[in-house]
């Protein structure tokens, strides 16, 4: 008889303990990380553009972008915040050319043709000047009437070379850019 009353007043005791509310274990707060804003968060042609797909295309990992819109011609630049060079400058600006025009007037002399952009379109090489190094550009009529260019400039040092390679990855970029968004 004592085994079962032992019995008996242990289980009420421990379901008794287990019924009761214990105060909420206090976690400390995690710190909020940060989140980079975006390229278009700029606006002008910086709507254009993507942090993370200029990165996936040209291996360049930029993290400030400015814009500036004046009349039909609207600018984007885009830096990494720690280095003056390399820079990426997009510019769109509303034109009525055509493609010969294009060819005749803004198409630079030696440029390479890129076919599957736009209307009409160009890449070269941009020989070094002042205190940049060489660069590499991409320039294209787009289909709705907007001139488009793409332009990398390089760190000083850089070799031509690379710069040459550099222009193969900004026509893929450039592909990726659609200036009807703006």
């Amino acid at each position: 008889m004592r085994a079962r009353i032992w019995l008996l007043a242990s289980a009420v005791l421990l379901t008794a303990g287990c019924a009761a509310e214990r105060p909420p274990v206090a976690v400390p707060a995690a710190e909020p990380v940060p989140v980079p804003p975006a390229a278009a968060s700029s606006g002008g042609a910086c709507r254009l553009l993507d942090f993370a797909v200029i990165a996936k295309h040209t291996g360049g990992k930029f993290d400030v972008a400015a814009a500036v819109d004046k009349g039909d011609t609207h600018t984007c630049v885009v830096r990494a915040e720690q280095a003056l060079l390399p820079e990426l400058t997009l510019t769109v600006t509303d034109t009525s050319i055509d493609t010969s025009d294009f060819r005749l007037d803004v198409q630079p002399r030696g440029a390479k043709k890129i076919s599957k952009l736009g209307k009409i379109a160009y890449r070269r090489t941009v020989p070094k000047s002042g205190k940049a190094g060489p660069g590499a550009e991409v320039g294209w009529l787009a289909s709705e009437g907007r001139l488009a260019t793409l332009r990398w400039t390089c760190p000083p040092g850089t070799a031509t070379a690379a710069a040459d390679k550099l222009a193969t990855k900004l026509v893929d970029l450039a592909k990726t850019v659609d200036t009807r968004k703006l």
